[in-house]
């Protein structure tokens, strides 16, 4: 069967191949999409991945929509499914307690990316356990589970780090507006927060659709905005990530979701973290990942929002294209892009 398989470590080596079709126990899915992010670029640049055990090439892809082809375990033929990416060290507390999210060793697989093959073919076998249920009206957009469960669990933390002591999120500042950056306002606006995006787009038509404030980054400083409970960096900018934490008001939460790994020096006013930082009570840090309980509440997020707003959810999902066309999804920047193996 085809799929796309890359070599870890080799750049552009990225193409599509036969492999051999999974044999074994578990739950045989037909895949329908696959999710196409920054991680996947990465990996196909020969900047990051890492192949299972004793084989060179690595199957892409760990945003899955599919199709449960042979039953099993309690699920039906014709079930719209998910899976999740991590999967545990096997030997940390963290992992021990179902929480590989968490893990604490990095020894963790993850499919499509760190020693496990990933969804970017037309057959996988999977463990029923690592399966998530996707409404069956919510379709084709069940793509989106991965991304969301990732902004469910920083939406999660937030709350758990703010609440340590007497807190309320109302207002909020996300940077980015990718899909990561949408799908975090997306949650905050389902939980009536109010939210300002900025970006380096002229205006984002998708965050307005949400009923969150937009502006350009490069307009002015975003101080003049004033303080937030919440900032989400999610433009993978290490400027933006240090000046999250001057944006704060008291008892503000930083939640760093973007990835900059670009050798340079970033600034910070010093008062900011020697003062300001201590006085107020304020908080940075960093979310990866997702604990299986993040994947049920964020596909029943995807569910709730298709009822409020019909049209966002559609317009996230910018570009679909066949297997074959990888090359143009990974190129693309104008919103999600998905890989479609089965109509």
């Amino acid at each position: 069967m085809k799929a796309l398989v890359v070599e870890p470590g080799v750049a552009h080596s990225t193409r599509i191949d036969d492999v051999a079709e999974p044999r074994g126990d578990g739950v045989l899915v037909r895949v329908l999409e696959v999710g196409v992010c920054g991680t996947d670029r990465e990996i196909s640049e020969g900047l990051f991945g890492v192949a299972p055990d004793d084989r060179e090439l690595l199957v892409m892809g760990h945003e899955v929509l599919g199709v449960v082809e042979r039953p099993g375990r309690g699920f039906e033929r014709g079930e719209l499914v998910a899976a999740t990416v991590r999967r545990s060290c096997h030997h940390c507390i963290a992992c021990e307690q179902g929480a590989p999210d968490s893990c604490l060793t990095g020894d963790y697989s993850e499919r499509g990316i760190t020693r496990l093959d990933g969804f970017a073919r037309e057959l996988v076998l999977e463990d029923p356990d690592q399966l998530v249920r996707i409404p069956r009206m919510l379709g084709r957009l069940g793509v989106l589970a991965e991304p969301t469960s990732i902004c469910t669990r920083a939406v999660r933390h937030v709350q758990a780090i703010g609440g340590r002591q007497p807190w309320q999120l109302r207002r909020a500042l996300v940077t980015g507006a990718g899909a990561i950056g949408m799908l975090t306002t997306l949650l905050l606006r389902l939980a009536g927060v109010e939210v300002w995006v900025a970006s380096l787009e002229a205006s984002s038509p998708i965050a307005e659709a949400l009923g969150a404030r937009y502006v350009r980054i490069g307009d002015g400083p975003l101080a003049e905005l004033g303080a937030f409970d919440l900032v989400v960096e999610a433009a993978g900018n290490a400027q933006l990530m240090v000046d999250s934490l001057g944006l704060l008001g008291r008892g503000g939460v930083a939640c760093l979701l973007g990835i900059d790994g670009r050798e340079q020096t970033v600034t910070l006013e010093g008062r900011v973290i020697g003062l300001d930082a201590v006085l107020e009570n304020r908080v940075v840090f960093g979310s990866v990942n997702a604990h299986r309980q993040d994947w049920l509440a964020g596909v029943e997020e995807l569910d709730r929002a298709r009822e409020r707003f019909p049209s966002v959810l559609e317009q996230l999902v910018a570009l679909r294209v066949p297997l074959d066309r990888f090359a143009e999804a990974f190129a693309f920047r104008g919103g999600k892009a998905t890989l479609v193996l089965e109509d």
